[in-house]
């Protein structure tokens, strides 16, 4: 510790005498001792027209040599003074100097240290003791200092003689700024101590998780919702999907917190839980399963994402059923020529093929078409009524043609026979 004493140096003039000295009451100058500087001279000699400095400063006038009063002394009050006057009754009129006098201030007590023990930051209900340190001058151990605890503008313990303030059972609302002061019996000088913040947190309860909802197909959103009822902020809240975390949300001021994802895939199902933690404690929810359905066996998709492949899928249902219809309603032929787009139709209940075309290969090497012409009757005709057993009978016409051998050149007419019944 910097001990501070009052020191009077003088510098006289070689081959000159010093008629003036400066000098400080107490001599001894404790924080809070009223400060006294006297400008005296030599063998009492009677001054005039005297002059205060401190630091090569002007300091004050006394035109009588009067006493300077510089009131309650502090660590500001030390610094380097010196005094200039005139002696009277002599023949020499001329003004002196006292020469430089450096006064230092001691300190009654070094300034106090508020801690708290075990620690600052406890657990909910535990006990914590405030203690306010500091150390007296060696001079000054017979004075007694008493001490003040405070914590946000309220004072809790007023002057007492105990340096510590115990709270047996900390609660939550035991957290904030707490400083001490300190102060001789006497009350002439009172030190406070820099703020200590005290925090008490209460731990955190065991987080309820919500889904919304718990069932669902790929492409749905769900929410997981995730509270803490109790636990002192911030607090930070992790999900996790079978033990695995997914995500992590920080809550400054507490409360709830979600997670809001949409589902990929059937691997997003299983069992989902969260975890609630502040600096104290740790908890972890009740699972929930998450079921995802099937999307084959739903009639319509549940969400944006399905509609394009909703709408692929309906398209090629449409040209799987067009090919079906097409392939039903086309006329059956072998290797025979198409009918001609003009051909008349029949009725409904007189529906015959109009023709039918087959081939074979004889023994030659020939190949035969054979041709079956149906007459259709028109609707604007008038049929005369026959009987029954005549409603067979159809004239036929068959048609043999040969297709040129490979033999025979393209000079040589086909063999055309043909038969009629």
């Amino acid at each position: 510790m910097l001990l501070w004493t009052v020191a009077l140096l003088f510098v006289p003039g070689v081959g000159k005498t010093v008629w003036l000295s400066l000098q400080a009451q107490p001599h001894l100058v404790f924080e809070g001792d009223i400060l006294i500087l006297r400008c005296r001279g030599r063998k009492n000699a009677e001054l005039s027209q005297v002059t205060y400095y401190r630091d090569g400063k002007f300091l004050h006038f006394s035109k009588n040599n009067r006493p300077l009063f510089l009131g309650t002394a502090t660590a500001n009050s030390s610094g380097h003074y010196n005094c200039t006057g005139r002696v009277k009754y002599t023949r020499n009129m001329d003004s002196w100097d006292s020469g430089t006098a450096t006064v230092q201030v001691q300190e009654w007590f070094l300034p106090p240290v508020l801690t708290a023990l075990p620690s600052h930051e406890l657990c909910e209900g535990k006990p914590v003791t405030l203690r306010c340190q500091t150390k007296p001058h060696s001079q000054t151990l017979a004075w007694r200092l008493l001490f003040s605890f405070h914590k946000d503008g309220h004072t809790l313990q007023n002057r007492s003689p105990h340096p510590e303030l115990r709270i047996p059972a900390a609660k939550e609302g035991d957290s904030g700024l707490y400083w001490c002061k300190a102060s001789p019996e006497g009350g002439r000088v009172q030190k406070r101590s820099p703020q200590l913040e005290l925090r008490v947190w209460t731990p955190v309860s065991r987080p309820l998780l919500t889904l919304r909802p718990t069932s669902l197909v790929v492409g749905d959103e769900v929410e997981l919702l995730c509270e803490a009822q109790r636990g002192s902020p911030p607090i930070l809240y992790s999900f996790h999907l079978n033990g695995d975390v997914l995500r992590n949300h920080v809550a400054p001021h507490g409360g709830p917190a979600s997670c809001l994802f949409r589902v990929m895939s059937q691997q997003d199902a299983g069992s989902y839980s969260c975890e609630a933690g502040n600096r104290v404690s740790r908890e972890t929810s009740e699972p929930e399963t998450l079921s995802v359905d099937d999307p084959q066996v739903l009639s319509a998709p549940t969400s944006r994402n399905w509609l394009v492949p909703g709408l692929l899928a309906s398209l090629l249902a449409m040209m799987v059923i067009a090919a079906a219809l097409l392939g039903y309603f086309r006329p059956w032929r072998k290797n025979g020529p198409l009918p001609p787009r003009n051909s008349p139709s029949a009725p409904v209940e007189e529906q015959h093929p109009l023709y039918v075309n087959m081939y074979r290969q004889n023994e030659t090497n020939e190949g035969v078409i054979y041709s079956e012409i149906y007459k259709i009757t028109r609707e604007h005709e008038a049929r005369p009524a026959q009987p029954a057993q005549q409603d067979k009978d159809v004239s036929v016409i068959y048609a043999e043609v040969r297709r040129p051998q490979r033999s025979e050149g393209p000079d040589k007419e086909p063999n055309r026979r043909s038969r009629t019944h």
